[in-house]
């Protein structure tokens, strides 16, 4: 999709979002809670991992192992494809946003089609089989695969980022997750 076009689309998504919707499409996990997020011109903008500083109010959520352990796995995968740190913050946000860093299965009527694994990556769109999606490395490589293909990636917004590899109905909703993504990387780059 050439560049202005998509920009119209991700726009008149952004309205449609702007004009109420903003639920995820993971319903079983409505359990984050907004934070006290700094306004997108306030925070570090020329910082590598929140390079455009924040987009609008942040959530958060406490992660237990698990979850942490799903973090650190993205993270290796994007050094193993030999990206930077802003890779993992926008794939890390994805996952947040996409499954709460929880590597989901089948999660039956409150599944989205096929969807599964932390990046609710779907078989039938050609991600991979059950078992692939399910691996954390796998289905990581597969997002960073997408999107390394987007032109201009790194110097998007991460929901921009995010929506033009993921396609997701909630277009905006991938932005609020940027400072705990952040926050998660600066932390477990280096350890």
């Amino acid at each position: 999709m050439n560049t202005m076009l998509r920009k119209s689309v991700l726009g008149i998504a952004g309205l449609a979002f702007t004009g109420g919707v903003f639920a995820g499409p993971v319903a079983a996990h409505a359990d984050a809670r907004p934070v006290e997020g700094k306004p997108a011109a306030v925070a570090v903008q020329g910082d590598k991992l929140i390079p455009h500083g924040v987009q609008g109010a942040q959530s958060k959520i406490d992660l237990n192992g698990e979850q942490l352990a799903n973090a650190k796995a993205i993270i290796a995968a994007t050094k193993k494809a030999g990206l930077p740190e802003r890779a993992a913050v926008i794939s890390i946000a994805t996952s947040l946003q996409e499954s709460k860093l929880e590597n989901l299965g089948h999660l039956g009527d409150k599944n989205d089609h096929d969807s599964l694994g932390l990046f609710q990556q779907r078989p039938s769109s050609g991600w991979g089989t059950p078992e692939q999606i399910t691996d954390p490395e796998y289905s990581t490589l597969a997002f960073l695969k997408g999107l390394k293909q987007v032109d201009g990636w790194q110097d998007m917004p991460l929901t921009e980022a995010a929506q033009t590899v993921q396609v997701s109905a909630y277009p905006d909703a991938y932005a609020q997750w940027e400072q705990q993504a952040a926050d998660i990387v600066a932390h477990n780059w280096n350890s």
